[in-house]
């Protein structure tokens, strides 16, 4: 390769960095208000208590924590339904099916409030077969990013979820066999 050909090819590259960079603001432009929305669209699904938290994530009492499918990780609730599911990637089933647990409830005690930064703090009680738990929801301002902790009444066997708040039907979650 001769010298002209190295030019020629260090210029282009440093041209077409050149020309992502001054994209760049308005990509990020883009992406703030899509968040934005999806944020303002979960907070509407929170005060319509019809909405699905797709956990990516979840962490045990201990802080340890695994990678999850969020189609198959979710706590979820339908006006005073909620459901709660736990799923792995194992070869055992599992009583619900899928390789984890799931449990439905009623839902009561709901409080929802906002604080000075815009932050989204949603919790509720679950009371049914199979479970009796408070689940608090936190969600970050501006975008549908949030955390749900799953605390049991009867024992400390905390759980967190770890995902995105979606209302539910913009939600394609699988839900297994409750008990």
């Amino acid at each position: 390769m001769d010298m002209r050909a190295i030019l020629f090819l260090l210029v282009s590259a440093t041209l077409v960095m050149a020309g992502c960079k001054a994209q760049d603001p308005a990509a990020k432009q883009a992406q703030a208000a899509e968040d934005s929305l999806k944020f303002q669209m979960a907070v509407d699904a929170l005060n319509n208590h019809d909405f699905v938290l797709e956990a990516d994530r979840i962490t045990f009492k201990s802080g340890r924590f695994v990678y999850v499918d969020s189609n198959t990780n979710f706590v979820s609730m339908k006006n005073e339904k909620a459901t709660i599911q736990l799923a792995f990637n194992s070869p055992y089933a599992g009583p619900n099916g899928i390789g984890g647990i799931t449990v439905e409830g009623t839902v009561s005690n709901i409080k929802m409030k906002t604080d000075k930064k815009g932050n989204v703090y949603y919790s509720m009680n679950v009371f049914g077969t199979g479970v009796s738990a408070t689940v608090s929801i936190n969600m970050i301002a501006g975008t549908n990013q949030c955390t749900a902790v799953v605390i049991p009444n009867l024992n400390s066997r905390e759980i967190t979820f770890s995902g995105y708040l979606y209302p539910a039907l913009e939600s394609n979650v699988f839900k297994g066999r409750a008990l």
